[in-house]
């Protein structure tokens, strides 16, 4: 909301009325009041600027008009400049508890009073354009995200299709030749990889809007790596998968949505490995839960982008890693965080890299 000019209040008449004039041969507009119920009356019929309000007050001292402003939504961003006399114990660790941004001190100082309240009235308007600004970022991204989504979820449809008739077209090719056997394969696989972008982009978007229901169960994590593990043999390509799962007390989990978050990040492990490269993936409980990690040998991730590589849509500047859509690393992060759970990175240049998450044992 929009201020108007400044709120002086002061139970004192004449200084009341020095403050007025000068603030007002300084071209601000002014309102004065002589008591804290005028101010709250004043501010909450048309809310100003800024407030210079008086500590020491008959009746509702400075304190606590602040206090009742902080609390009233509408009011507590406008800044509070307290006025206290030098002949009164101005305390000031309970001036800026209650809210106050700054004090200025009686006899008042012409320079020091325009000074203060120019500050305080930029740094307010600034604040202001800021949060203006990021609420219309917020409502752009919405629109984009809620577009997104739209399209996406009309896309499924025709992909799910054509899928389809990729794998019965492939179906009635001679085994013998194999370009063509190639070619269906590569469109396939391009396909199921667009069906899977689809579905990350619809999970992830009823994550955000806290849509997406758990169907949990007490679930052996080692058990779940281990379907993962023999489904993905075939995206091997000679390098070498291993699996150590540690005995573990069981999680209650959404057995479906955990085996996404390991396939995903063993399909990374297998992408990123170089030939003959090795990937192990290992399930061990640990203090508060059951820890899966996936750890290859890759070209590694730099601490700088350890913490963006999780963001939607996140790209790493790394000639060393192929592009990606940026989706699947968010999945996980959101998957195991809506299980109460943690996800992590360790890695370095040269080293390769390790991703782990960790779901919490029930009742911890």
């Amino acid at each position: 909301m929009k201020g108007s000019g400044i709120l002086a209040v002061d139970d004192t008449p004449a200084n009341l009325q020095l403050l007025v004039g000068m603030l007002r041969n300084c071209g601000y507009k002014v309102r004065p009041v002589s008591n804290g119920a005028a101010a709250l009356e004043a501010a909450r019929a048309n809310p100003p600027e800024l407030i210079l309000l008086d500590i020491t007050m008959p009746g509702m001292d400075g304190y606590e008009v602040c206090q009742r402003l902080k609390a009233d939504p509408l009011l507590c961003d406008i800044p509070v400049l307290f006025i206290s006399a030098l002949s009164d114990t101005l305390d000031k660790v309970r001036a800026f508890g209650v809210g106050g941004l700054d004090y200025i001190t009686k006899p008042f100082q012409c320079e020091e009073v325009q000074a203060r309240v120019k500050t305080h009235l930029e740094l307010h308007r600034q604040k202001s354009e800021l949060a203006a600004s990021l609420r219309r970022q917020a409502d752009l991204e919405k629109m984009r995200d809620s577009l997104t989504h739209m399209i996406v979820h009309d896309m499924k449809s025709p992909l799910t299709t054509l899928r389809m008739t990729l794998d019965l077209a492939h179906m009635s090719v001679s085994a013998d030749d194999e370009d063509a056997q190639l070619i269906f394969s590569n469109a396939f696989a391009s396909v199921t990889d667009l069906v899977e972008m689809a579905d990350q982009m619809l999970e992830i978007s009823r994550m955000e809007e806290g849509c997406m229901i758990l169907r949990r169960s007490s679930q052996q994590l080692g058990a779940l790596a281990a379907e993962v593990v023999a489904k993905m043999e075939a995206q091997q390509r000679g390098r070498v998968l291993r699996l150590e799962a540690l005995p573990a007390r069981e999680v209650s989990c959404d057995a479906g949505i955990i085996r996404r978050v390991i396939g995903n990040l063993v399909g990374n492990a297998l992408k990123y490995s170089p030939p003959r490269g090795e990937v192990r993936v290992r399930v061990e409980e640990v203090e508060g839960g059951v820890r899966v990690s996936v750890a290859d040998d890759g070209p590694g991730i730099a601490q700088e982008f350890h913490g963006r590589i999780f963001e939607k849509f996140a790209q790493i500047e790394n000639p060393s890693l192929q592009p990606g859509t940026g989706l699947g690393l968010t999945f996980c992060r959101m998957a195991v965080e809506a299980h109460g759970g943690s996800i992590g990175l360790d890695s370095a240049p040269g080293k390769g890299s390790c991703f782990h998450f960790v779901l919490p044992l029930p009742g911890e």
